[in-house]
């Protein structure tokens, strides 16, 4: 890949990760929720998520899917479901305190590692952003599984420098947010309810 049509695309990923979507939001509640270490589990997971959808989109998986109107369908209410489910465990979270709970245990972490999973490859949006969007960036002349490290590890390590900021602004606002109490939380789980109620409805 020429170095100006990676810079080309690192822009685009810059302005991808900074529009707002599940997995920032994601991060946002979790650094809130349960600080901005333990929000680790949710960027790596996240990050994971990322990189198979990447994969899928480029090794054609993305393009079959596309032109598949019912795993498209099934895709969209699936995810929808799970953003849902996820609004209703957030709105449904106790208020947040003034201190982190350290008293998390592994599967405490292997939990937030599975939402950010779950996240990403459960909006079938990216999925079909993906699948419009890098092969504009792919040269078939060259090595597709080296294209396919270079192009997900640059969209991954921006993702999860963003969704860092976003854990660790929440964190640093602790002590305003619990003030608010419950409210957070609460807006926080409707706009999760409301992406999943309007996902499987959009064309």
């Amino acid at each position: 890949m020429l170095l100006d049509t990676w810079l080309l695309y690192l822009i685009a990923c810059l302005g991808l990760s900074l529009s707002p979507g599940p997995n920032g939001l994601l991060a946002l509640t979790h650094g809130a929720l349960h600080g901005s270490r333990r929000t680790l589990f949710t960027i790596v997971g996240g990050a994971t998520g990322f990189m198979l959808i990447i994969a899928l989109c480029m090794f054609g998986i993305g393009a079959l899917l596309k032109s598949s109107v019912v795993w498209l369908t099934v895709l969209k209410w699936v995810g929808g479901g799970y953003l849902i489910w996820l609004g209703i465990q957030v709105w449904r979270s106790p208020p947040i305190t003034g201190e982190v709970d350290v008293s998390a245990s592994q599967a405490r972490g292997w939990h937030l590692y599975r939402q950010g999973v779950l996240a990403s490859v459960t909006n079938p949006k990216v999925l079909l952003f993906f699948s419009a969007f890098l092969p504009q960036f792919i040269d078939p002349q060259r090595s597709l599984m080296l294209q396919y490290f270079v192009l997900a590890g640059t969209f991954v390590a921006i993702e999860c420098m963003v969704e860092g900021l976003l854990a660790n602004m929440a964190n640093r606002i602790r002590h305003w947010l619990k003030r608010v109490g419950r409210g957070f939380n609460r807006t926080c789980g409707g706009i999760f309810v409301a992406i999943g109620t309007a996902l499987p409805l959009r064309p």
